[in-house]
């Protein structure tokens, strides 16, 4: 063996464990579990988990529902909605002389919607059972408002429940980007409802 040659190669044999490990992506920053502190990426959207919930209850309403704290509230046309970024719950109670069926809303509310929104496909309407009795829930899509920088419009995930109690309809609206898990905050919303008359 060349005597000479003897420091070039015992270099080489002590770097190869390091770019075996770099050419099987151990070293990549973009892997979580190259930083196991890194924070859990949620979807745009996502209500985090240890939000906290109150109780409000609309000026002249015969209800009362749980919403997010510290979101924005507005009204208008009757409705009263509470918005934070990218999600917002909206609540109207209206007279009605009998409770909404699967069938009359697909005749009924599935056309109306799909003249007013913009975007708007169908999902599914069903019957779902809550504290507050029962209710049709209607799922669908539609646009979502244009981001203030980039002047895009996504798409929305809609929940539309509608309860009927003592010749009232309340209309409670779910809505947030569509891809966003927010079916437990949805379910405590809903689940919430309460009759004050």
């Amino acid at each position: 063996m060349n005597l000479k040659r003897l420091p070039m190669f015992a270099t080489v044999v002590a770097l190869a464990p390091a770019l075996a490990l770099a050419a099987c992506g151990g070293g990549s920053s973009n892997q979580q579990a190259a930083n196991p502190n890194a924070g859990e990426q949620s979807p745009p959207g996502d209500i985090p988990d240890n939000q906290v919930f109150v109780r409000f209850t609309p000026r002249g309403s015969n209800f009362s529902v749980r919403v997010p704290e510290g979101w924005a509230e507005a009204s208008a046309g009757g409705a009263v909605s509470f918005t934070d970024k990218l999600n917002t719950i909206r609540m109207q109670e209206l007279p009605a002389r009998t409770a909404l069926t699967v069938q009359a809303a697909k005749r009924t509310e599935l056309p109306r919607l799909a003249q007013t929104l913009k975007g708007f496909k169908a999902g599914t309407v069903t019957t779902v059972a809550r504290p507050a009795g029962h209710a049709v829930r209607i799922t669908y899509l539609a646009r979502a408002k244009p981001n203030a920088v980039t002047g895009r419009a996504g798409a929305d995930a809609v929940e539309r429940y509608v309860f009927f109690h003592n010749g009232k309809e309340l209309v409670l609206t779910l809505s947030g980007p569509k891809g966003a898990d927010n079916v437990d905050p949805w379910k405590i919303v809903t689940s919430s409802v309460r009759w004050t008359a």
